[in-house]
């Protein structure tokens, strides 16, 4: 499965959703319903960018589950994993 990086720039600040348990089973609902899954993120300091690692199988099933989940995309970059522990 395609891994990609994502950008996000948030206006304001990030805000962690309101409603909690409810928001979050929405947020994977969506993701599921368009074959994405988020890995993890990385949240810059000020709280307003993201990069965020997904698995999917195009660019734009990211796109539309960030529509879904009312979430900005800057860009969308496919990488690979690089670990320092199989470079010698």
């Amino acid at each position: 499965m395609p891994r990609y990086l994502i950008e996000r720039t948030f206006i304001g600040n990030l805000k962690l959703p309101a409603n909690g348990e409810k928001d979050r089973a929405s947020f994977i609902n969506n993701n599921f319903e368009c074959n994405v899954t988020w890995l993890y993120s990385f949240v810059s300091d000020d709280r307003k960018k993201s990069y965020c690692i997904y698995e999917a199988l195009t660019p734009e099933a990211v796109r539309k589950a960030a529509g879904r989940n009312n979430i900005p995309v800057d860009r969308i970059i496919e990488v690979n994993v690089l670990d320092p522990y199989i470079c010698k």
